[in-house]
């Protein structure tokens, strides 16, 4: 997920290849995986975009300087420059062949009008005024549909563009407050709100007038729609929300089918919300524009229009540290058919947080799979499994948690029973781990007590000692003065149960 700057923009358009988000200053280009790849500078308040059919040519209000641009999304370079004149503050966009549909509007007056970019001069021509500041615009085919957004209520009027320029056919009763998104069908039939405080998105005949179904109705409370958009073969509806004083229960985004009306599809993101008019399908995948209290972020939803695919994983209830844990799953696809060999990446997450990329499974044909790992700690492991799916299949992943206790070990050390101070004392020991390899780094505590002929102790702690992987170990000590040295060695360390031992050697003065 990219981290962005966006000011007061946020809405995005794909094409070309590219996928590209008003920025305010700026117009930020991403690829189609949705990393950031440049971005065209010297926008004046870049707020709306649009983009033709063919992808190869963006259109941009910039709010401030009070024009539409069109930018060629291959060199990214602006081709050309239309000055709306009286109409200021251009904000919404929308593309109908060779005509562009503007809603403009600052300081509380506003209206829509219309741009034929087929003409070298094109002269605005206004739809409609009077509204509270730049209302949203949605076009396809025949219709167009124009919602103001400045006013708590506020009806939406449908015009035929059959006529030159178009011609009112009527008026959608207002059912809610604070129009924050718009979308229509291809076939210019239906179009989709979404109202702040309906807590659902409707859907209205663009002929009778008429709701004809409700996206989200039979769902918990979607708290506050702020964006919507539908998918390029009509199939789907893609609705966000953004959570009440942030603070939500439930995913941000939902996809639904359009014509039942059933919901295929949810995801939210922990870093943030999705953004007001900010959803845009780019083929399979769906972008948004996440805000959070740590930046804003480009959102990348991969493969949400293909059918899903599940993964199950089981593992036991418990296992040992060092010891082979199995763990057994299954990939499924959601028409009935056998997935055949797939590549699954498997991780593991230590209790502290820290993962790492195991080696990946392939699954059989009838999507069983088996996974064998040695936990090298105990504690809680958590094993997760990914399927980056198929160009037929949308990608699904998996995790479980197994409960890992430390393994017992034993620990021995030898070395001579007396010794002369001044002469150097070797020590041997080993660590039995119960049959599997010590775990490389794995260290021991070393401790020295000198007990004088007084009865006075002397205790100090030595460099920690390596173990080898069969478990050998050795250390050397210089003894300064006569007494009783004790060397004790204890292990406590995330693998292993606490195991201690110690040797006495005794240490008399040095002959003169």
């Amino acid at each position: 997920m990219a981290q962005i700057t966006i000011g007061a923009g946020g809405d995005i358009a794909t094409g070309g290849g590219k996928v590209f988000v008003a920025a305010d200053s700026r117009i930020i280009v991403a690829d189609q995986r949705g990393a950031i790849t440049g971005e065209i500078a010297g926008m004046s308040g870049a707020v709306g975009l649009a983009m033709t059919t063919d992808g190869t040519r963006l259109y941009a209000a910039l709010r401030d300087s009070h024009q539409v641009v069109a930018i060629d999304t291959a060199t990214l370079n602006v081709t050309r420059s239309f000055d709306l004149g009286a109409n200021s503050c251009p904000a919404n966009l929308a593309l109908s062949g060779d005509r562009l549909w503007v809603g403009y509007g600052c300081g509380g007056s506003g209206g829509a009008l219309v741009l034929d970019t087929s003409e070298a001069a094109p002269v605005p021509v206004r739809i409609r005024t009077g509204f509270h500041g730049s209302p949203r615009v949605a076009v396809a085919a025949d219709t167009l549909v124009v919602g103001d957004v400045g006013i708590s209520n506020a009806d939406l009027l449908v015009y035929d563009i059959n006529a030159d320029p178009a011609t009112l056919r009527g008026e959608i009763p207002s059912n809610g407050s604070y129009l924050r998104d718009l979308a229509i069908t291809s076939d210019g039939s239906t179009v989709v709100t979404a109202f702040e405080d309906r807590f659902v998105f409707d859907a209205w005949s663009t002929r009778s007038l008429a709701k004809v179904r409700t996206y989200g109705a039979d769902e918990a409370p979607l708290q506050y729609p702020v964006s919507v958009a539908i998918s390029p073969d009509g199939a789907h509806i893609a609705g966000a929300i953004a959570p009440t004083f942030r603070n939500q229960i439930g995913p941000d985004i939902g996809l639904y089918e359009t014509e039942s009306g059933s919901k295929v599809y949810a995801n939210d993101h922990s870093i943030g919300w999705v953004a007001i008019n900010s959803l845009a399908f780019s083929g399979n995948d769906l972008f948004a524009v996440l805000t959070g209290y740590n930046g804003t972020y480009l959102w990348r939803m991969e493969g949400v229009l293909l059918p899903a695919s599940t993964l199950n994983v089981d593992a036991p209830s418990g296992g040992t540290a060092l010891d082979p844990l199995r763990l057994t799953g299954r990939l499924n696809v959601t028409d009935g058919s056998e997935p055949g060999p797939q590549t699954l990446t498997v991780t593991r997450q230590l209790p502290d947080g820290t993962s790492a990329t195991l080696a990946d499974a392939t699954t059989a044909e009838d999507g069983t799979f088996e996974i064998t790992d040695a936990p090298p700690i105990g504690g809680q492991i958590k094993y997760g499994v990914t399927w980056d799916g198929d160009s037929g299949h949308r990608w699904s992943t998996a995790s479980v948690t197994v409960a890992v206790t430390k393994r017992q070990a034993s620990l021995s050390l030898s070395g001579p029973q007396s010794s002369v101070a001044g002469k150097k004392i070797q020590l041997n020991g080993m660590l039995d781990a119960g049959g599997p390899a010590v775990p490389s780094g794995t260290r021991l505590t070393v401790v020295r007590t000198v007990t004088a002929q007084d009865g006075t102790q002397v205790t100090s702690q030595l460099e920690p000692e390596a173990v080898a992987g069969d478990g050998s170990f050795s250390f050397a000590d210089v003894p300064e003065h006569r007494g009783q040295y004790t060397y004790s060695i204890s292990l406590s360390d995330g693998t292993f149960l606490p195991a201690q031992t110690s040797h006495d050697v005794a240490v008399r003065g040095a002959q003169g």
